[in-house]
């Protein structure tokens, strides 16, 4: 900073959500004169209901596999450079009690809270300025700055961090403010969609399917070939409009309109050959047969969805409508007719082309000082960690980044 330019930061980091607050102590704390900029009054909402309100924060196998981007190699630096130790690391700085779940998720003992006040106090370890409440009314160039326009008044920064999220959960503020700048300084915008989402169904041929809202049971689930293909094995959720739970969220991200998700009931074992293989030693009706591999509300269910009379003996059935059935448990191809939206996505799939951003700083390749980080990229994480994974460390990339350009500034100066 130079004498009399008071009014003037180093960066503004526009959100302050996981990403936001993260880069915003990072560069503060590495000397950068940082001001965090939210239109919201109560931040980190996102954080807040993550993780059943425990927050989520990190996956202990996060790796470039685990997130989908139409340049999936931009993310490998971020991720390489600041990895879960790390945040682990700062974790425990701050006595912060956590847990593993299952598959590398970890979670806040007691609460995300302890999260969100881990950034505060990082952010005010390195001095950051708050203004919240605050709208955003122009973005201008004026030299190598940039003038905000804002409803508190102009603020006059050399370089702009856009952490501004995605357009999941609306009601907690989400906009598509993040794009209108990366277009206004001309990005190209991926296509962006729900994603981690709950799947719908026709409401007629769902009929069948309604009583068994709540029903759960770990399935493999596949969607897609080549390339673009997605398969896991989670937990499957029934619910009055379709289908939901962590194999849902999970498959959502890879399915595309109009074609067909499969679901193995069976955990890969050939369900026909177990049918037929228990026809000789059990008097059980077919209903009670499954129960012992399904649960009873879905074997009823299922039994009369294929035609089938639940009550009837295994042992007077025929082979052929034992290998019909079979079938149908190991693959159940079904199409969904949507999903439930943004309103209920946990994160967005697509944001700002990250051909146009360096993957080492997060700067916009043709735009000095112009940096996007977090959901707002075209980076999106697997269900349970990732996606904060990704704030951290792409934050951690930017906040670095442009307190080095500070320096590189002040020393010019």
């Amino acid at each position: 900073m130079t004498q009399g330019r008071q009014d003037r930061f180093d960066v503004a980091v526009l959100g302050a959500g996981a990403a936001g607050m993260m880069c915003a102590a990072v560069a503060g704390q590495r000397g950068a004169r940082v001001v965090l900029i939210d239109h919201a009054t109560k931040l980190a909402e996102k954080i807040r209901i993550s993780g059943g309100g425990r927050c989520n924060f990190t996956n202990l196998q996060a790796s470039p596999a685990n997130y989908l981007s139409s340049n999936p190699h931009f993310c490998r630096s971020a991720l390489a450079r600041y990895t879960p130790q790390d945040f682990l690391a700062l974790m425990r700085r701050y006595d912060i009690g956590w847990h593993e779940k299952h598959r590398g998720q970890l979670f806040c003992n007691d609460s995300a809270e302890d999260v969100i006040n881990l950034l505060r106090a990082e952010c005010e370890a390195g001095g950051v300025r708050w203004q919240t409440g605050c709208s955003i009314h122009e973005i201008r160039r004026e030299g190598a700055d940039y003038l905000l326009l804002t409803s508190q008044g102009t603020v006059r920064v050399g370089a702009l961090v856009v952490a501004t999220g995605g357009l999941s959960i609306p009601k907690i503020g989400a906009t598509d403010f993040g794009y209108a700048i990366a277009r206004q300084f001309g990005l190209k915008i991926i296509d962006t969609r729900p994603a981690l989402v709950p799947l719908t169904f026709d409401g007629q041929a769902w009929q069948p399917f309604v009583p068994l809202a709540g029903v759960s049971m770990e399935v493999d689930i596949s969607t897609g070939s080549g390339k673009t293909a997605g398969a896991f094995k989670e937990d499957l959720l029934w619910t009055h409009r379709g289908l939901s739970g962590p194999a849902v969220l999970q498959i959502s991200s890879y399915w595309r309109p109009g074609t067909p998700i499969e679901i193995d009931l069976f955990d890969g074992e050939d369900a026909a050959a177990w049918l037929i293989g228990h026809k000789k030693s059990s008097r059980k009706h077919l209903n009670n047969l499954l129960g012992e591999r399904l649960p009873s509300r879905l074997a009823d269910a299922w039994c009369a969805a294929v035609g089938l009379q639940g009550t009837q003996s295994v042992a007077d059935m025929p082979d052929k409508a034992l290998r019909q059935l079979g079938e149908s448990l190991n693959r159940w191809r079904l199409v969904p007719s949507g999903t439930e939206g943004y309103k209920k996505a946990e994160v967005t799939l697509g944001g700002v082309d990250t051909r146009s951003l360096s993957s080492t700083t997060m700067m916009a390749r043709e735009v000095d000082g112009l940096y996007f980080i977090g959901e707002v990229v075209d980076v999106t994480g697997w269900l349970g960690g990732y996606n904060f994974q990704w704030a951290w460390a792409s934050a951690v990339a930017a906040g670095e980044a442009v307190a080095e350009a500070a320096r590189g500034a002040g020393a010019v100066a």
